[in-house]
């Protein structure tokens, strides 16, 4: 059988509504408190499948490499290319099969082997070599335009030709769960003449998904649609923190820079591509057509749920702000990849590109703050208190998944709470 088969069944127990079934198999890099060394693995139920162990005992066939899944990060993996992923995959999901006794019947090696999620630290999966963010959200795009443009005509002349990105921060790349301090910058209150420096006052988050290069591409080349799809490797949960007033006072006339570098969160499991491939939908259509390399023949969107959940420091218990859908993204993450690399410029194996901020047509569908409460002018009621921008002390959770015939093949989640910025906020009024 496929590993995709929604027939198939895992001798590890999986609930219906789990993110993690035999279908799945995401990969991510763990550490326990028996062994701190940091390895591979995959999550299949509850748990963490050693792949180290596996590797030792010469069960995964073909073995990728000596101590591949002994590494700290997934790119060495991920380097050796689409085959060997495939393979790797189909031979993990054999061992976990129900009428597979390799591994069901081994109880010492069960032992070894499947580790309660629950007892594991996850780690950042990979070494991100850079980090590219787009603006591919039309509706996204509309919204923003729409509140600090022309309301008339929000989309700028070149939004609907081209996927509009910036290059990023890969050094503040960080795996969920990693507190996330309020960041410092210049602001210019809209009362002053000049600015100010000092803490954030109008934090967000980002939804978005991340893209996973696992392959490198040849600078000075530009890739087809083909090419580009068997780049990726995977997709995980992305929320790129945003400083929304640190933005508005330097991206004019570069973009942003310090309102974006500060840090951005993923989840500790990364989906590969292959076990969404029964999740591709056609995307929104794309009026005016795009130039010729832009233009597309597959099914490259996915249908994947998106939700995301705020609680405050007060607050016993999240409450969910947000519910969208990846398949609503005008620029598909291939046409990302195709167009990042038509200059030339080459991809290399573990950069990550985000989808730029996920939104749909509803005001429930909207994927930040800024866009929820519409600039600040319609707070949310969290709980008994009302929310513009992220306080101190607040918890983003986001989560996602793709539904399947009787299972999900899910990201887990992308997490990350507030933190007090830097210093006394008082002293750095003012450039003081």
């Amino acid at each position: 059988m496929h590993p995709n088969d929604p027939r198939l069944r895992s001798f590890v127990e999986v609930g219906s509504s789990s993110h993690f079934p035999i279908q799945n198999l995401p990969y991510g890099v763990f550490s326990t408190p028996a062994t701190p060394a940091r390895r591979i693995g995959v999550a299949i139920g509850d748990f963490v499948l050693d792949l180290s162990v596996l590797e030792q005992e010469r069960l995964l066939h073909p073995a990728p490499s000596p101590s591949i899944f002994s590494q700290t990060t997934i790119n060495d993996f991920m380097s050796l290319g689409p085959h060997t992923w495939s393979e790797v995959r189909m031979r993990i999901s054999e061992l976990l099969r129900h009428d597979c006794g390799e591994l069901r019947d081994n109880e010492k090696l069960r032992a070894r082997a499947l580790l309660p999620r629950d007892s594991v630290t996850l780690h950042l999966p990979l070494e991100v070599k850079g980090f590219t963010d787009f603006y591919s959200s039309k509706e996204h795009a509309t919204n923003v335009g729409t509140m600090f443009r022309d309301k008339d005509n929000p989309l700028l002349p070149n939004w609907l030709h081209i996927p509009i990105g910036y290059n990023g921060r890969a050094s503040t790349v960080v795996v969920s769960g990693t507190p996330i301090r309020r960041p410092l910058g210049q602001i210019k209150p809209p009362t002053s003449h000049d600015p100010v420096f000092g803490p954030c006052r109008r934090m967000d988050f980002e939804l978005e998904m991340g893209v996973v290069v696992g392959q490198p591409s040849t600078m000075g080349e530009m890739l087809s649609e083909v090419e580009a799809d068997a780049l990726i490797f995977g997709f995980t949960l992305l929320n790129d923190w945003s400083a929304r007033d640190i933005q508005q006072w330097e991206y004019v006339p570069l973009g942003p820079f310090q309102a974006k570098a500060f840090a951005t969160s993923i989840s500790p499991w990364i989906v590969t591509r292959e076990a969404l491939e029964p999740f591709r939908v056609q995307g929104p259509a794309q009026d005016p057509t795009p130039l010729p390399y832009l233009r597309q023949r597959g099914l490259n969107n996915y249908d994947i749920n998106l939700d995301v959940a705020l609680r405050s420091a007060e607050m016993r218990t999240a409450e969910r702000i947000s519910r969208t859908n990846f398949k609503y993204m005008y620029w598909s993450s291939i046409q990302q990849l195709v167009h990042h690399a038509s200059s030339g410029c080459s991809l290399s194996v573990g950069d990550l590109m985000g989808s730029g901020t996920i939104s749909g047509p509803e005001k429930h569908q909207r994927g930040s703050l800024l866009e929820l409460s519409w600039g600040g002018a319609e707070p949310l009621e969290l709980g008994s208190v009302p929310r513009t921008f992220l306080e101190d002390g607040d918890s983003v959770t986001i989560t996602g998944y793709c539904q399947g015939d009787g299972y999900r093949v899910g990201f887990g989640e992308v997490e990350g709470t507030i933190t007090r910025a830097l210093g006394d906020s008082t002293s750095l009024a003012g450039g003081q």
